[in-house]
């Protein structure tokens, strides 16, 4: 008995306390009578095959391409081919000698044009000397001013230059002086041939066997053109 009773009295206490609430929020029940559940979407989608994927995906590509190009001016027509082998020779056969405007080749001033240049120092007279390491380091000695000559002359005047100098035992030229009387009257010749000789120098020292201090030597530095 006492159980129903406490339920009586909370049931109607529940009771009451949902009226006043239904009372003072009139737009409660409005709201609980058109809520619907939630509807569920279901969306199917389509499988693509893979050629057509493919397909799709170049022709994605292709249009990237054309927009690239078209930007950086590459979309441009290009120029025609060469002409063919027959066509040059139609052209060629047609075209007239006294039609063609060929430049007239320019004439060679004979001052400038190539030379081949001759430098020429005659050997001693082996019936005057007859010490053969004399002739020997003669020989060495002439060479080396032929070179320095060779390289000196850069003229298209000719003439010889008579030259003595004198070497010391270790190599060391120690004197040059020019015969004026034997030799060209042009100032270049002479002045290439005394400064081929301070080129060459210094020149290897004496052998053994010629024990001498110093030796003096006498050459003559012809220069020619052939």
């Amino acid at each position: 008995m006492f159980s129903d009773r406490i339920f009586r009295i909370t049931f109607c206490v529940s009771l009451a306390i949902h009226a006043f609430i239904l009372i003072k929020n009139p737009n409660l029940i409005s709201f609980m009578s058109h809520r619907r559940p939630p509807t569920v979407e279901v969306n199917y989608l389509k499988q693509v095959p893979q050629e057509k994927l493919q397909v799709r995906q170049e022709q994605d590509t292709r249009q990237q391409l054309a927009k690239l190009q078209s930007r950086m001016g590459l979309n441009k027509i290009p120029p025609p081919p060469f002409a063919g082998r027959d066509d040059l020779l139609q052209i060629d056969r047609g075209m007239r000698l006294d039609e063609a405007s060929l430049p007239k080749p320019a004439l060679i001033r004979p001052d400038s044009a190539a030379v081949k240049k001759k430098i020429t120092l005659p050997p001693l007279d082996a019936d005057k000397i007859s010490n053969p390491s004399y002739i020997s380091y003669y020989q060495i000695v002439r060479e080396k001013i032929r070179r320095c000559a060779y390289q000196n002359y850069l003229s298209s005047e000719t003439g010889e230059v008579y030259l003595s100098f004198i070497v010391g035992s270790d190599g060391s030229l120690r004197e040059v002086q020019l015969v004026d009387s034997k030799s060209s009257p042009i100032e270049f010749l002479r002045q290439i041939a005394q400064r081929s000789i301070h080129e060459a120098a210094p020149f290897p020292a004496f052998p053994r066997e010629l024990d001498y201090p110093q030796l003096s030597f006498n050459v003559v530095i012809s220069f020619e053109i052939e």
